[in-house]
């Protein structure tokens, strides 16, 4: 993580000492920026479930750059206050877990909406093994008024659908404020947004690394501020999509290529040799063909797409090394690829070719809808296909080659 790098030192006058490190269990995170309507009862909450349970911890609040005397209302009452560095929602959270000093850590909006007073199904789980416990909203209770109509039924919804569908994240409410983890392995997932998609990728990373999640029932109730939320329901809504499909190439890139390939290659073997009939007076001719053909140029190069995200994610660490991808990649050299361009390309110039030496016997009169125009269609194809492999694996063997820098600049002995 980024914000792990930045050494953030509580400013002694804002709040009195909480416990050292090591008698830290648990920290209550809390986000802030002029929050100074509803801070103060967030802080009341977390302090006096620390007191009614018994549990060693603080109640530290990540302030983002407050302008309405939010730190000075929330050290007043107790909490532990910092100034985080680095902006935006993700930002505050991100520098809030490196400065907290529970083993585990608890978070929760600083809007009032949270009850931070009944956190006991979020401690025990966490003491039970879990990794990351998500709040569930949807199964523990909606106040009236308390989420916009369209995050309830459309945006929250699509957004889980989709993270589940495309990561496997056994997680029903994907964007729930209120979630408790272990420190040390949120930590150790190397999150790196800074806004309002944080709470996507804590999800979506800490799936991918196989850490232990688990959904408690949480109620929403309407928050306390008379201002609108910082939240933007269509540009964060737009962020945190882009950040779940940009995270899952096979469903971007890997699934959408094969379908336009094979559909594609269905079509035009279909129509290769004539026309097809498909309906008493509908028949399918050469414009279809070049649908077709066209659909298998599309599946080439977004399927190559797929392959090369695949690669960059995985030496940027985000994705773990799958055997079966490996195996496929060292079995399909640079030269392979070049291999297979070269045949595309030869073939595709040999199917001019013919088609010109036809087209010429002709004396170059109009081509109709015969076949030959669907072997110069086809030979186009053939050669953008070719020129596009290519393409792509010269691009793929870059990525490489600074995946091999970076390997040997870490070695011993090397300078970085």
């Amino acid at each position: 993580m980024k914000s792990a790098k930045v050494r953030i030192d509580p400013d002694p006058a804002l709040g009195p000492a909480a416990p050292a490190a090591d008698a830290c269990t648990l920290t209550i995170l809390i986000p802030c920026l002029d929050e100074a309507e509803t801070l103060a009862a967030c802080v009341t909450a977390g302090l006096d479930y620390l007191r009614e349970a018994g549990v060693a911890g603080e109640v530290l609040v990540s302030d983002n750059g407050s302008t309405d005397g939010s730190q000075a209302i929330a050290a007043a009452l107790g909490a532990r206050v910092i100034q985080a560095p680095t902006r935006g929602y993700g930002g505050a959270l991100g520098d809030g877990i490196a400065a907290a000093r529970g083993r585990y850590v608890i978070m929760g909006d600083a809007d009032d909406s949270y009850d931070l007073r009944h956190l006991d199904a979020f401690l025990a789980a966490l003491e039970g093994g879990a990794d990351l416990v998500m709040g569930n909203r949807f199964q523990g209770g909606i106040m009236p008024d308390a989420m916009p109509f369209l995050h309830r039924y459309l945006g929250n919804p699509v957004l889980t659908f989709i993270g589940r569908l495309l990561f496997a994240a056994p997680v029903r409410d994907f964007h729930c404020g209120l979630r408790g983890f272990s420190r040390a392995a949120v930590l150790g997932l190397g999150l790196k947004t800074t806004g309002m998609e944080f709470a996507s990728e804590m999800v979506v990373r800490a799936s991918l690394a196989g850490l232990t999640i688990v959904e408690v029932p949480t109620t929403l109730k309407k928050d306390g501020r008379s201002r609108a939320p910082h939240l933007k329901t269509w540009r964060d809504g737009w962020r945190h999509l882009r950040f779940l499909l940009l995270h899952s190439p096979r469903w971007t890139f890997v699934y959408p290529g094969l379908s336009f390939l094979l559909v594609g290659a269905a079509i035009t073997l279909a129509l290769l040799f004539g026309p097809l009939t498909v309906a008493p007076g509908v028949s399918l001719d050469v414009h279809t063909f070049l649908v077709g053909c066209i659909s298998m140029l599309v599946g080439v190069q977004v399927l190559s797409f797929g392959m090369i995200a695949r690669r960059s994610l995985e030496r940027g660490g985000v994705l773990a090394p799958k055997a079966r991808y490996q195996a496929l990649m060292q079995g399909i050299s640079l030269e392979t690829w070049l291999r297979m361009a070269g045949v595309l390309v030869v073939a595709g110039v040999c199917g001019f070719g013919w088609a010109a030496w036809r087209w010429s016997a002709m004396g170059f009169g109009p081509l109709g809808s015969g076949q030959l125009l669907r072997a110069m269609i086809l030979a186009g194809c053939a050669v953008a296909a070719g020129v596009q492999l290519g393409s792509s694996a010269f691009l793929l063997g870059i990525l490489e080659i600074g995946g091999s820098l970076e390997s040997r600049a870490g070695k011993p002995g090397r300078t970085p």
